[in-house]
């Protein structure tokens, strides 16, 4: 299906991988696993064929669908069912029916409207005809799109219903093929989550998932692949995910316990290599101890050194009023399709709310307008004294893809010096060319690490935050948790994520599309994951 020979990928200057050789056959479903920038993405890309690798071969003998992390929907006036059906070449097809059809309703030329018709349902049904259409639609269903929405335009629908409908077209279209999964889970609640695993259990072709979800990692992978950035190699498990997770736990102990007894065997021949030094009899055998000590060392597997964790605060917030943001019967549709209705919010010094509804509730919608990025159709955002605002989009639209690393933060804090801005990014793991390199290309972790530098030093004291875990490493994430517990500004959070809601400690929660405000209590929690 795929197959990789002598594959090297760079970043910019940066090798990311080297040497590397594997294939991918049916049935095989591979969990790729390692650091955020470790070149997970990167390696989807070029299985995917959307990047040229700096040496080496990828010949795929199979179709091949990739979803990747920010995925870019098609024209926003394209329907639901076509964008799907679209992943198998119907697309056109159920245009060219639905144009027939009308066809016959209007014309007066009856037996042209009818050969028409019969021509454009042939093309149909060959492509797999109101079967595929079915199937097309249980996909979308399995993954939370009501059947409401599959006749609405892409642009009517919120970011995390346009993120299902990519994943439900590379689902539909990859049946036979391989799937190129990178972080598939975002922006799905639980249902939908439960859903996915067993289709992907199932799935006959071949797979390569990229998640942090460790759950959907122990489910569903039965091959491991460990990206190393040190050594910019990959280790290949073929187990599933526990028996690698057991494997990689013994494999450190017994290399501890290897390189405990070299050191202390190797420090007992230098020393009697030392003794023996000092004889002219004995100085020839001294230094073959010695050389015996060092090869002991050198034989040696390589010490793996603690990968190093983005030490990530928010900003300390500057001065304001007692409530420093408002909004009065916001309202917002898109097309016929109203999103929002009435909504009213005071957000109080220092406050904690969280927003909670399912996916086309309006939970993004409300935190554009929040952040004046869209404007409502009626109502009014209402800013009090002193108000900065930090917003943190859950698409990473506050970045401009094509400036540098280092422009997107210069842009955002202009008060800050090259030397100051190098130095904040240093701490959030972009060094040496790395900031150089456009934010377009970096992977959903290492953009979620960029857009929260760019609130450092923007002295916010309200945030909104509009799913700020998602695509993190799990060191990386609580690093997220540990600076949103400790922010004493306030905060307006939209999160699947149990852990983040436990990190923000709401007072208040707001529920979406009804707005009703309530004090936050654990009743509330479980429908975090369903949100």
């Amino acid at each position: 299906m795929i197959t990789v020979r002598g594959l090297s990928l760079r970043a910019g200057a940066r090798l990311l991988l080297s040497d590397l050789s594997f294939s991918v056959s049916p049935g095989d479903r591979i969990g790729l696993v390692g650091r955020n920038g470790a070149g997970k993405t990167t390696l989807l890309t070029a299985l995917a064929g959307q990047v040229a690798p700096a040496s080496g071969t990828v010949t795929a003998t199979s179709p091949v669908g990739y979803l990747p992390q920010d995925s870019r929907a098609a024209d926003p006036s394209t329907p639901v069912t076509e964008r799907i059906l679209s992943a198998r070449g119907l697309d056109r097809a159920v245009r060219e029916l639905r144009a027939a059809t009308a066809a016959m309703a209007e014309t007066d030329d009856l037996d042209r409207a009818l050969r028409d018709y019969s021509r454009a349902e042939a093309a149909f049904l060959a492509g797999g005809g109101y079967a595929a259409e079915a199937e097309a639609a249980r996909v979308a269903a399995g993954l939370g799109l009501p059947a409401r929405v599959l006749e609405q335009p892409l642009g009517e629908l919120s970011g995390g219903q346009r993120r299902r409908v990519e994943l439900a077209r590379i689902l539909f279209g990859g049946h036979r093929g391989v799937l190129l999964l990178d972080e598939p889970t975002n922006h799905l609640d639980a249902d939908s989550v439960m859903w996915l695993r067993g289709f992907l259990r199932s799935h006959a072709g071949g797979l390569v998932l990229v998640s942090h979800d460790t759950a959907l990692l122990a489910d569903v992978v039965n091959r491991v692949f460990h990206l190393d950035p040190q050594r910019a190699t990959v280790d290949i498990h073929n187990t599933r995910w526990t028996t690698y997770l057991a494997q990689r736990d013994t494999d450190e102990r017994r290399r501890g316990r290897e390189r405990a007894n070299a050191e202390r065997k190797a420090a007992a021949l230098h020393a009697q290599a030392d003794r023996m030094r000092a004889r002219v009899a004995t100085a020839v055998a001294a230094r073959n101890m010695a050389r015996r000590a060092d090869r002991l060392l050198a034989d040696l597997e390589p010490v793996r050194h603690r990968e190093k964790v983005a030490r990530i605060r928010l900003p300390e917030p500057a001065p304001c009023g007692r409530v420093p943001l408002g909004a009065i019967r916001l309202a917002k549709a898109y097309g016929d399709h109203q999103v929002l209705r009435g909504v009213d919010l005071a957000v109080d010094r220092g406050s904690r709310l969280v927003v909670l509804g399912f996916n086309g509730a309006g939970k993004t919608t409300l935190l554009r307008l929040l952040a004046g990025r869209e404007q409502p159709d009626s109502g009014r955002v209402v800013p009090g004294h002193g108000l900065r605002l930090g917003y943190f989009a859950q698409e990473h639209d506050t970045l401009d893809r094509a400036r540098s690393v280092r422009q997107n933060l210069a842009d955002v804090a202009p008060h800050l010096s090259d030397d100051e801005v190098r130095r904040v990014l240093g701490a959030f793991l972009f060094t040496g060319d790395d900031v150089d390199k456009p934010a377009g290309v970096l992977s959903g972790g290492e953009k979620t690490r960029l857009a929260l530098a760019g609130l450092v030093h923007s002295g916010a004291n309200v945030l909104l935050l509009d799913e700020p875990t998602n695509n993190l490493d799990p060191a990386s994430r609580d690093e997220v948790l540990a600076a949103i517990d400790g922010y004493p500004g306030a905060i307006v959070m939209v999160t699947h994520d149990e852990g983040a809601v436990d990190a923000l400690r709401p007072d208040r929660v707001l529920l979406l599309p009804d707005a009703d405000e309530d004090l936050w209590g654990e009743e509330y929690r479980e429908l975090v994951a369903l949100a």
